[in-house]
């Protein structure tokens, strides 16, 4: 009997949604970041056994939406409530449980199984204090089973596994048993580009960036690619772009040692950066990000 099913990734930012789907994947699918609203889309990675096929859901943080894009990354959270077989809501010790009750609220309604996953036990110094944590949550998500772990140093990642495997549905596979995303090469040319970014650059620049791939050509030894990063005012752009170009080298560099690691090929990466005033809130710029609008 062949088992497969969507396990849906869901929670707050900076929870550690992305450190847990890498490392159950065994794949460095999802771009990480200390910063709040790292990822934007829904990335799914998929794990295939002989019998079984697992894919799992990342999806951007639960949020209050103060422009389009926004929306569209609360869209990504909320789809994955529709089409999950088996939830998986992620907070860490930090958070307040009620920080979102609206989203909390659609999550306790699901007739699929919840796992509550409990991240960054590894932080709490005191055995009492992960006790009054699972009786809080207990007490908001009644229904689900709560699980502590730590996605960062792989701690109780196994079991967890093993309760999806038991969780998992009867099922033919829903992608090619060599599948590993549902994203094609160049989506992760532009996460890549943009994880440097947000790890380079404070404040609003790595919210005001968008990453674009012109140019992906590839033969049997290397991989010419031309980007370009769209920022929403001149003042951006000058900032992006550094003294003397010196920040976009460096953005540059970063990103085409993690893109040749990536694709196991030598990259000729080109840079460009651009300004599109406002597309944050622009539908057809949006669009053609690949962002999804009501």
């Amino acid at each position: 009997m062949h088992k497969a099913g969507f396990v849906n990734i869901v929670g707050n930012p900076n929870v550690g949604k992305s450190t847990l789907m890498n490392s159950l994947v065994g794949e460095r699918i999802s771009i990480i970041t200390s910063k709040a609203q790292t990822t934007r889309h829904r990335i799914m990675g998929i794990v295939n056994t002989d019998d079984m096929q697992i894919v799992y859901s990342d999806t951007p943080g639960v949020l209050s939406p103060n422009y389009k894009l926004q929306e569209s990354m609360l869209n990504f959270s909320q789809s994955a409530l529709v089409d999950a077989d088996i939830l998986l809501y992620v907070t860490d010790v930090v958070e307040m449980p009620t920080k979102n009750q609206g989203f909390l609220d659609r999550v306790a309604s699901q007739s699929v199984p919840v796992l509550l996953l409990i991240n960054k036990v590894d932080l709490l110094k005191d055995q009492k204090d992960l006790e009054r944590l699972v009786e809080e949550w207990h007490s908001l998500l009644p229904n689900a089973e709560i699980i502590p772990v730590s996605a960062q140093y792989k701690f109780n990642l196994d079991y967890l596994l093993k309760r999806i495997q038991e969780l998992l549905p009867p099922s033919p596979p829903f992608f090619e048993k060599d599948s590993l995303t549902d994203k094609p090469a160049r989506f992760f040319v532009t996460e890549i580009i943009r994880e440097k970014i947000l790890q380079i650059y404070d404040k609003e620049i790595p919210y005001a960036v968008e990453v674009a791939v012109e140019q992906f050509k590839e033969d049997e030894g290397h991989i010419h690619i031309m980007a370009i990063i769209y920022v929403e005012r001149d003042s951006q752009k000058g900032i992006v772009i550094g003294k003397g170009g010196s920040a976009l080298k460096k953005v540059g560099t970063l990103a085409r040692k993690d893109i040749e690691a990536f694709f196991e090929k030598k990259v000729y990466l080109e840079l460009y950066v651009k300004v599109e005033k406002d597309w944050r809130n622009k539908e057809n710029k949006l669009k053609s990000f690949g962002y999804q609008l009501d």
